[in-house]
């Protein structure tokens, strides 16, 4: 059966949707482009083992949409667009599947940047770029090169959970202040330890037991609780910092915080929930803002 995606709901808005295919190397991916009226799409990639084709095109379409936003508030001359790998990234992340979404986007002559996202690297882009140049976040060893962008993410991150903790209590600073963080990957972690530093105190979760035990180690009195369990601790600002769609009307209810602030992407399931957190008087520092 042929897929139409023009039909599906996210796609309204969208200039293009290409969908690359790599027998050789099992690259299936999809890469939306939203908008480029200003500027060239830019987006970083992800690979996760979707559950079907329609996941991974509904989560592409929602970052696209999301990095426009971001482009917008950050005052580039980009547009948005984002790319997804449908795959386990544990057994399916080789250097020549890499190659062959190099060679794929070339074929967009340009028409869209990729980068870092969740669980690609520095150096699995180090590897896209053996076959194209429309990428950012190469190494630091690279001239031009800016290296792991979840350094800098983290730290606006920090600053805008900052601002958001003036606005909610008149003093922003972190000291004895509960931060609730889901996910303690890349972002999460280096989030954390900033935290952490400024004496904030840290609740956290993760799927990942390695990730789990890594915080632990560093964190003193940091205490963990399992991914379902986040949603209900007591604290001043709720962090998610993993995937999206976590933010919906059977978890707003269970939220014991006064923010929400993390560096996910698109934390609300869908716009209505924004007026859910609204109405039990959570305060949101908007995720294509924040980070």
């Amino acid at each position: 059966m042929e897929l139409d995606y023009t039909r599906h709901p996210g796609f309204a808005g969208h200039k293009a949707v290409h969908i690359f295919y790599d027998k050789d190397t099992g690259l299936l991916a999809i890469v939306a482009i939203h908008n480029d009226d200003l500027g060239t799409a830019l987006g970083g990639t992800r690979m996760l083992p979707y559950t079907d084709f329609g996941a991974a095109l509904t989560d592409v379409l929602r970052l696209s949409k999301g990095m426009t936003n971001k482009a917008a508030m950050a005052g580039l001359n980009q547009g948005g667009g984002k790319c997804v790998l449908i795959g386990d990234p544990k057994t399916m992340k080789t250097p020549e599947l890499l190659r062959a979404l190099g060679r794929k986007l070339n074929s967009l002559d340009g028409k869209f940047i990729t980068g870092e996202d969740v669980n690609i690297s520095v150096a699995d882009i180090e590897r896209v770029a053996e076959e194209t140049p429309f990428v950012a976040g190469r190494s630091e060893a690279v001239p031009g090169g800016s290296g792991d962008p979840s350094i800098m993410t983290a730290l606006g991150v920090l600053h805008g959970i900052r601002a958001a903790l003036k606005h909610r209590y008149g003093d922003d600073s972190f000291k004895d202040r509960t931060v609730a963080i889901m996910g303690v990957g890349k972002v999460g972690f280096r989030l954390a330890r900033l935290l952490h530093q400024r004496q904030a105190r840290l609740v956290f979760s993760d799927s990942d037991p390695h990730m789990v035990e890594r915080a632990l180690t560093e964190f003193s009195g940091a205490r963990q609780v399992s991914v379902e369990e986040i949603y209900d601790q007591e604290c001043d600002v709720f962090a998610p910092c993993a995937l999206g769609s976590i933010l919906n009307g059977e978890t707003i209810p269970r939220l014991r915080c006064a923010v929400v602030a993390g560096a996910a992407n698109n934390q609300l399931a869908t716009p209505e929930d924004g007026h859910l957190l609204h109405a039990r008087g959570i305060s949101y520092a908007v995720d294509y803002v924040i980070n």
